[in-house]
């Protein structure tokens, strides 16, 4: 079973982070360059809250409300749920799942020290998958 501390192991742990008085604007267009549909809102080292592509839709945009003037702390989510390096995959995607979150921060001692998606879950559990599905076949033909 693998480990959160795997997922980061192998995909990095850069960490795409934005202050809560940057403009919308300015987070959408951070999402948009470096590929990623939702920031880790900090100030300093300390986690505030998460801002997601699905926040601007339906905070920003059904509002109507201008993504310039608005302040990604007036749209971010404050309770951030979080997981640990040493949660397993499964345990996340249940998280996940339950909760209807599609990015989850990973925290240590306090520190934000990387980032997953529901994505990176599911290309484990195929890779996973995959594996098992390689080691019967060859446990079948000997």
């Amino acid at each position: 079973m693998k480990l959160v501390n795997h997922l980061l192991d192998a995909k990095g742990r850069h960490i795409v982070s934005i202050a809560p008085d940057a403009s919308v604007f300015e987070a959408i267009k951070l999402m948009a360059d470096e590929v990623v549909g939702s920031l880790i809102v900090m100030e300093g080292d300390e986690l505030l809250g998460i801002v997601t592509e699905r926040d601007y839709a339906r905070k920003v945009i059904l509002k109507g409300r201008s993504s310039e003037s608005t302040r990604v702390a007036e749209i971010m989510t404050a309770e951030v749920l979080t997981t640990s390096s040493s949660e397993t995959v499964n345990e996340c995607m249940a998280l996940m799942s339950d909760k209807r979150i599609r990015h989850l921060p990973v925290v240590e001692d306090g520190r934000v020290i990387g980032m997953i998606s529901i994505g990176d879950l599911v290309q484990a559990i195929i890779s996973d998958q995959q594996e098992e599905i390689e080691q019967l076949g060859q446990y079948i033909s000997g």
